[in-house]
């Protein structure tokens, strides 16, 4: 009894150790399955040597650990762009204008449609430079204008037939600035700098009976602003910009808002409303001008770099 007790204790435990093997054979294989099915004389070697049945079970367990880890993130933040970008605006502005205007004591109210202005404008030219490093900016605006007319007059006691009148203007703007936001949706620039004025008048009598006069005064401003870009689309944003300040002139700001659409790589166009205001009063001669500037304005950006 003793005998069969033993031999049948031996084959029991000989099948439960075989199950167990198959069992963890089997295991091991399905963690492999990424690596490819294992052959017939990898489970032979798997059934034969627990060290590589060791081996197999950790090279599983190690890639099942690498497949359930998120990949590492990319470094999303780009290398700044140190390059020189350098950008020309020219533009049209079409202007109506309202104030008052004066010298040597003398004032009268001023009010032109942009269709006055037009019917006078000899030559104009209006545009912005803009120059960009990394966070740097540097914007020059200018604004050159002629006008001209010639009236006539009624018969009068000293003879004068016609009086031709001249006048021009000539503004510039330079700024520096610094990109104080730079995101995917907003690009922000804070901005100073100084504004130039000249504004040149000439009278010719016909005839020749006086020499004519010419007149003219100038003055310079500090002011300081922003621009505030919020981009749309690829193609599209939209551009709030301006400045304020004083110095000579009591008063000088200006406020534009524009659409700007990107055409191509190195062409946008862009329209919008521009409002100008200055205040300024020379006590010494009594030259007053205070004016306020107007209008739709249209141009192009042409990106050279």
């Amino acid at each position: 009894m003793a005998f069969i007790r033993d031999v049948v204790c031996r084959r029991v435990t000989e099948r439960a150790l075989t199950a167990i093997a198959l069992g963890l054979i089997a295991v091991a294989g399905c963690s492999c399955l990424a690596q490819g099915p294992l052959s017939g004389q990898q489970i032979a070697s798997a059934e034969g040597s627990s060290h590589t049945l060791g081996a197999r079970m950790y090279a599983a367990a190690h890639d099942a650990t690498a497949l359930g880890s998120a990949p590492a993130p990319a470094d999303a933040s780009a290398p700044p762009d140190d390059q020189l970008h350098l950008a020309f605006a020219p533009y049209l502005w079409f202007v109506g204008m309202h104030g008052y205007v004066g010298a040597l004591g003398r004032n009268a109210g001023v009010k032109a449609s942009p269709g006055d202005i037009l019917s006078h404008l000899d030559i104009g030219l209006l545009g912005t430079l803009e120059a960009r490093k990394g966070p740097v900016v540097v914007p020059i605006d200018i604004m050159w204008l002629a006008l001209s007319d010639d009236k006539g007059l009624p018969e009068n006691e000293a003879g004068v037939e016609s009086i031709s009148f001249r006048a021009g203007e000539f503004i510039l703007t330079p700024k520096v600035g610094y990109q104080i936001v730079n995101t995917e949706k907003w690009k922000v620039d804070s901005l100073v700098g100084l504004r130039y004025w000249h504004l040149g008048e000439r009278f010719h009598f016909n005839p020749v009976l006086y020499n004519g006069f010419t007149t003219s005064q100038n003055w310079v401003d500090a002011v300081a602003g922003a621009r505030i870009e919020r981009v749309l689309s690829p193609k599209a944003s939209i551009v709030i910009l301006g400045d304020a300040g004083g110095g000579q002139a009591a008063l000088d700001y200006q406020v534009a808002g524009l659409l700007n659409f990107k055409v191509k790589k190195n062409l946008s166009l862009f329209g919008g409303w521009r409002y100008f205001d200055v205040d300024y009063r020379n006590n010494s001669n009594l030259f007053l001008y205070n004016m306020t500037v107007s209008g739709v304005g249209l141009g192009a950006v042409f990106a050279f770099k």
